[in-house]
C-alpha cells in the first residue's frame, strides 16, 4: 500500500502541472475512507481547496465504467462527482469534492420527508440513463439476480454459520431464488445505481444529493434502488412511513413518464420482492466481507437485514415456508455463533 500511495503522489503532482493548476508546497493527503471494495480515498488539500483522489488498484477494480457513468450522468444534472484526470492503466482518480456529509449521519425524523424527497428527484433522472459512451449498459438478467442471492445460501448460510443445507433446503431456495427473479424480471426495466443507499448519498447544500459509487450501473427493475433508499441495511424507518414515500415516487415515475400508470398493489408487491432479493445479496456479501476481507464491522448489519428478509417473507404465500425455515433455524443459528455474540439479537428476533 506504501508504495501505491507514493504512486498516487507523484501522479498528483504530474496532473496538476498537466491541469496548469498550482499545488501547494504543504498539500496534504488525507485518508478519508475505504468501502466495501479494494478502493481507497483521499482528500487532497492545497491552497484552501479540496478534491477526492480515487486509489483502485487496476488488477483488483475496473474504474472505466465509473468515468463513462459520471460523464453520462452530467447532461442528466445527477450531482455526481467530476471526474478531473483519470489514469486507469495506474488506477488512479482526481475528483470533485462533495463532502463527508452522508444521508446516513444526516436524516433524522424532521427531514427525512425533505431528503428523501430529494434523493427521489435524482432517482428519477438517473433512471432515464440508458447507454453510456453510445454503448447499452449491461442489463441485471437473471444469471446475475441469481448469483446475487447464492451469496446468501454460500457465504451467510453455509461458511459463517456453518449450517448444512439439506436437499429439501437446496430446493426450497430454488424456489425462492425463482418466485423473486420472476418479479424482479416482470418490472419495467430503467437504469438502476445498485447501491443508492444512505451511505452513497450525500447532503452538500445541492438541491440533490451528491452521488457516489456508482460503476455497477446496469439497466434493472425499476424498484431496485428505491428499496436500496427505503429498505436501507444501514437504517430502518416504520413501514407506513416507507409505504407513503413508495407511493410518492411512484407517483413521480408516471409524472416523469417512467411508469404508465401507477398501481398500488403491483408497486407494493414488486417492492417488497426486489427487497427480498437485495437483502439475501446483502446479508451474504456483508458475511463474505468478514470472512474473505477481514472486515468484521458489516456483521452488525445482518440482523437488520435479515429481518427485513423474514418480515416481507412472512406476508407472501410461496415464500411462508422459508420465512419459518429462516426463523426457526438461521436465527438461532446466529445466536449460538460467535460471530454475532454482540449484536444485540434480541432486537430484531425477540
Amino acid at each position: 500500500m506504501g508504495q501505491r500511495l507514493a504512486g498516487l503522489k507523484c501522479w498528483v503532482e504530474q496532473t496538476f502541472t498537466e491541469l496548469n493548476i498550482e499545488l501547494a508546497e504543504d498539500w496534504q493527503c488525507v485518508p478519508v475512507s475505504g468501502d466495501a471494495s479494494f478502493r481507497r480515498y483521499f482528500r487532497l488539500l492545497s491552497h484552501g481547496m479540496s478534491w477526492i483522489l480515487m486509489d483502485a488498484p487496476p488488477e483488483k477494480e475496473n474504474s472505466h465504467p465509473f468515468v463513462c457513468i459520471a460523464k453520462a450522468w452530467e447532461p442528466l444534472e445527477i450531482h455526481a462527482p467530476v471526474v478531473h484526470a483519470v489514469d486507469l492503466e495506474q488506477g488512479y482518480m482526481l475528483l470533485s469534492d462533495l463532502g463527508d456529509d452522508l444521508y446516513l449521519d444526516k436524516l433524522t425524523e424532521t427531514n427525512a420527508d425533505e431528503l428523501y424527497g430529494r434523493a427521489f428527484s435524482a432517482l428519477t433522472r438517473l433512471q432515464q440513463c440508458q447507454d453510456i459512451a453510445g454503448h447499452p449498459l449491461p442489463h441485471y438478467d437473471r444469471a446475475l439476480l441469481q448469483r446475487e442471492m447464492d451469496l446468501f445460501r454460500d457465504w451467510l448460510i453455509g461458511d459463517l454459520l456453518k449450517i448444512e443445507l439439506k436437499p429439501g433446503v437446496m430446493h426450497l431456495f430454488t424456489e425462492v431464488s425463482e418466485f423473486l427473479i420472476g418479479s424482479a424480471l416482470e418490472q419495467p426495466a430503467v437504469c438502476v445505481h445498485r447501491d443508492y443507499h444512505s451511505r452513497n448519498l450525500l447532503v452538500d447544500g445541492d438541491d440533490t444529493p451528491g452521488v457516489i459509487d456508482f460503476q455497477d450501473a446496469v439497466i434493472g427493475p425499476v424498484t431496485y434502488d428505491l428499496v436500496s433508499l427505503l429498505r436501507d441495511c444501514y437504517i430502518e424507518w416504520p413501514d407506513m412511513q416507507v409505504y407513503g414515500w413508495v407511493d410518492q415516487f411512484g407517483e413521480m415515475l408516471v409524472e416523469d413518464g417512467l411508469l404508465q400508470h401507477y398501481d398500488r398493489a403491483d408497486f407494493y408487491r414488486w417492492f417488497d420482492l426486489m427487497g427480498a432479493q437485495r437483502h439475501l445479496k446483502a446479508a451474504g456479501i456483508f458475511a463474505r466481507l468478514n470472512l474473505r476481507d477481514g472486515k468484521p464491522g458489516y456483521l452488525e448489519d445482518i440482523p437488520r437485514t435479515l429481518n427485513y428478509i423474514i418480515r416481507v417473507a412472512g406476508r407472501y404465500d410461496s415464500l411462508l415456508t422459508f420465512a419459518a425455515w429462516l426463523q426457526d433455524v438461521v436465527v438461532p443459528a446466529m445466536y449460538a455463533s460467535e460471530h454475532f455474540e454482540n449484536q444485540h439479537l434480541d432486537r430484531w428476533f425477540s
